[in-house]
């Protein structure tokens, strides 16, 4: 039987999607779902640690989250303009993807200005190619060292909260929509699994000998995107560029060969190890672009555990936590959830699937 798109839906009142994350991060909710039994805990995201041991293993994503949306103006007519950065395609060029809005008005050779707080023109970018109906790509018109530009770039730029979260950015959102172990720059959301650990959860995970392997995948938009078949073996995925490195290969694959736990934080993480498996079952280093697209029914190689947010209904994210956890639990999970008014998606509560 074809795994089908209409069998992830779920009713989801507003209210329950987060506007703003929990007052401190690791104080969020947790709902722990047993596979082997169905029971299902309620939690706070700190009692994580009581369900881990000296050599189970913990796979971050440490992407870290660029401010990726602009607010310009155009040439000649001063049109306002949003630009959201999707990737850089050329560094010595400044070239990027982007998407615009409203994007009617863009056409190749438009000059888009960004200005700071006082309307003091800092960057120009020029419309070089239209890629899509709502994409570009533009070219900022920059003489300066690229540390200046990423300067001024960071500067215009907001934190690019999904828009299901209404408000608007505040100073706050650079800190909190991003994780405590972020280190690699590309990424234009965050993986949401990891907001929720705190650096003295990490480190109390640390003292009780649980081991840590840190792998990147830069999230785009691509991970929401709507999915519009029905028959899901139709979906294409945007690819996503990750990378996995010798170290994070060894932790693993120790914990995997003594029968240890190996919990991936987030979708991202599991897309990235599942992205990554040798003949053997092992886990392997890689570097590169995946469009893995996980549903059920599907074997998972390495993971055996799995820290996760809560989902839009019908997404390719709610449809991979489906196939880890087995689709009649997790959507008993997610009824249970609503009832319970648990709150939803990037600054919602957690998931423990074990």
């Amino acid at each position: 039987m074809r795994t089908k798109l209409s069998q992830f839906g779920l009713e989801l009142p507003k209210k329950l999607i987060a506007q703003y994350p929990s007052a401190n991060r690791d104080e969020s909710r947790l709902m722990v779902i047993h596979r082997d039994t169905g029971k299902i805990e309620h939690k706070i995201f700190k009692d994580v640690i009581d369900y881990f041991d000296d050599g189970d293993a913990m796979v971050f994503n440490n992407t870290k989250v660029f401010p990726a949306r602009l607010y310009g103006k155009k040439e000649k007519t001063g049109a306002k303009i949003e630009v959201f950065l999707l990737r850089e395609l050329n560094r010595d060029a400044r070239l990027w993807d982007v998407l615009v809005d409203p994007a009617r008005k863009i056409r190749v050779g438009n000059k888009l200005y960004f200005s700071d707080d006082h309307d003091n023109d800092i960057l120009v970018a020029e419309v070089v190619d239209n890629t899509t109906s709502r994409g570009r790509t533009i070219r900022f018109l920059y003489d300066g060292p690229e540390e200046e530009f990423q300067k001024d770039l960071n500067m215009l730029g907001n934190t690019p909260l999904p828009k299901y979260i209404t408000r608007e950015p505040e100073d706050s959102d650079r800190d909190r929509y991003q994780t405590v172990y972020a280190k690699e720059i590309g990424a234009v959301a965050a993986p949401t699994a990891g907001l929720h650990f705190s650096k003295e959860l990490l480190k109390r995970l640390e003292i009780k000998g649980v081991n840590f392997a840190e792998l990147t995948l830069h999230v785009g938009l691509g991970t929401f995107r709507t999915i519009d078949v029905e028959d899901l073996s139709k979906h294409k995925m945007d690819a996503e560029y990750f990378r996995i490195s010798a170290q994070a290969v060894d932790t693993v694959n120790a914990a995997k060969e003594r029968g240890s736990r190996i919990c991936t934080v987030g979708t991202t993480s599991v897309r990235a190890v599942e992205s990554a498996v040798s003949a053997e079952g092992l886990l392997k280093p890689a570097e590169g672009w995946t469009n893995k697209f996980i549903y059920p029914p599907y074997d998972f190689n390495i993971a055996t555990a799995m820290v996760t947010n809560f989902h839009l209904p019908k997404s390719s994210l709610l449809i991979m936590v489906c196939a880890f956890g087995g689709y009649d639990l997790v959507m008993e999970a997610y009824e249970t959830a609503i009832k319970e008014e648990y709150r939803f998606f990037s600054y919602g509560d957690a998931m423990l699937i074990i």
